[in-house]
């Protein structure tokens, strides 16, 4: 190798192959040494790999916003079922992780941090309440006595001030914190889910009641975005965007962008025929009103069958006619809507995945509740006399179940190259 190619070979960088020495070939020039091909086994494990991690997210293989929704009233449930503080503080370290492993960067996915501080302001004005109303709850530990304010004869059973205790302040603490985690989970559909995906998923007989609801649902999302935004604006200016002074002058904005917002939605639904419906025979309409009545009477009844011990034995017969009376009248009410669908939303393998996790929490935490004694106190520790909570095995490896969409939904990010070995498009 002479100087020159040491030089070249030197500005070339040490991640580029060495120049071979000896035979130059015919034109007097080194050439880079062959680099050995990869082995057959790397390879395919590189496929197989390839292949079971989850895609990235495209307009066609996104996941079904109903898929997120199941996934976390299903974690709501699981968090419905329990005050153990493990077990929640547990859950809202699940849907923490799969939002942030699966949120996209919609000014709608942005809300989660909204509802965390939302759950966060409901678990102290819980504590607050405790503190200054007292507690139910009998408790032989005085943290702190308080001057109690005296109230009229027809005020019995309230008190303001007075003694508080361990045992209250630790019943009111899970009390909030079950609230909280439920808060958490509802943001975590709220940021996984597109709302607008989510109103053209809906049967035809719902779409009137579902466009109300999503505008609802994206209300906040959409506060809280223009907030971010007109605080980021002041601050830019020069002027304050904290304090009483701050909300005041940010308010006024936010409020004139929801008015113009509203006008907007409005205007684009009646250019869109919203709000018309075709003409039925009068025998299907009131088909569909009896068969729809009837079943949400025949969920009803079935219901309070379930949750009572007399209805064990027809609980569950009447709970899926109600459901099927239903459906059909939902089917029958959906001829009505003139309304297409364009790319609608295909309910894959992996929305089956996300869908059956969350609801596979929810149904593993209340057969572990129903097992037995032991079971449902696990899952509530008790207050008297004050113990503390311990983990239960089979619970936290339930709720861990939750995890499975950070896994098998499609990634919102760029795939590492290295795993597919491509430059992503």
């Amino acid at each position: 190798m002479t100087a020159d190619d040491n030089d070249r070979h030197q500005r070339r960088g040490p991640g580029h192959a060495p120049w071979r020495t000896g035979n130059t070939g015919s034109t007097g020039r080194a050439e880079p040494a062959p680099v050995p091909a990869a082995a057959p086994d790397s390879v395919s494990g590189r496929r197989v790999l390839r292949r079971l991690s989850a895609p990235r997210a495209t307009r066609t293989n996104a996941l079904h916003p109903g898929a997120w929704w199941i996934w976390a009233l299903g974690l709501g449930t699981a968090a419905s079922r329990t005050t153990n503080p493990l077990l929640l503080a547990l859950l809202v370290g699940v849907a923490g992780y799969v939002v942030a492993a699966r949120r996209t960067e919609a000014p709608w996915a942005r809300s989660y941090g909204a509802f965390v501080k939302l759950a966060l302001a409901v678990l102290g004005i819980r504590l607050a309440f405790a503190v200054l109303l007292g507690s139910p709850i009998p408790g032989t530990h005085t943290l702190v006595t308080l001057p109690e304010l005296p109230l009229p004869d027809w005020a019995q059973g309230i008190r303001v001030g007075g003694r508080v205790t361990a045992e209250g302040l630790v019943f009111a603490l899970y009390d909030g914190l079950k609230l909280a985690t439920l808060l958490i989970c509802v943001g975590a559909a709220n940021a996984l889910a597109n709302p607008a995906r989510l109103l053209k998923s809906l049967p035809g007989a719902l779409y009137e009641a579902g466009v109300a609801v999503v505008v609802a649902l994206t209300f906040a999302p959409n506060l809280i975005a223009d907030v971010q935004r007109l605080r980021a604006a002041r601050r830019l200016r020069g002027r304050p965007d904290h304090g009483l002074r701050g909300l005041l002058q940010v308010g006024l904005p936010v409020l004139e962008g929801a008015l113009e917002r509203s006008v907007a939605l409005a205007a684009a639904m009646d250019a869109r025929g919203y709000g018309r419906s075709a003409e039925v025979p009068p025998g299907v309409r009131r088909t569909t009103a009896t068969l729809t009545l009837g079943g949400l009477v025949g969920v009803c009844a079935g219901t309070y069958g379930l949750l009572t011990a007399e209805g064990g034995s027809y609980g569950l017969p009447v709970l899926l006619a109600g459901l099927g009376a239903a459906l059909g009248g939902l089917w029958l009410g959906g001829r009505r809507s003139l309304r297409t669908r364009y790319r609608p939303d295909t309910w894959g393998v992996r929305a089956w995945l996300v869908a059956v996790s969350g609801a596979g929490v929810a149904a593993l935490l209340i057969l572990y509740a129903s097992y037995d004694a032991y079971g449902y106190a696990a899952l509530h520790p008790g207050v008297v006399p004050l113990t503390a909570p311990t983990l239960p095995l089979w619970p936290a490896a339930a709720i861990l179940l939750g995890l499975a969409p950070a896994f098998v939904a499609p990634s919102p990010a760029l795939t590492d190259i290295s795993a597919t070995g491509k430059e992503p498009s």
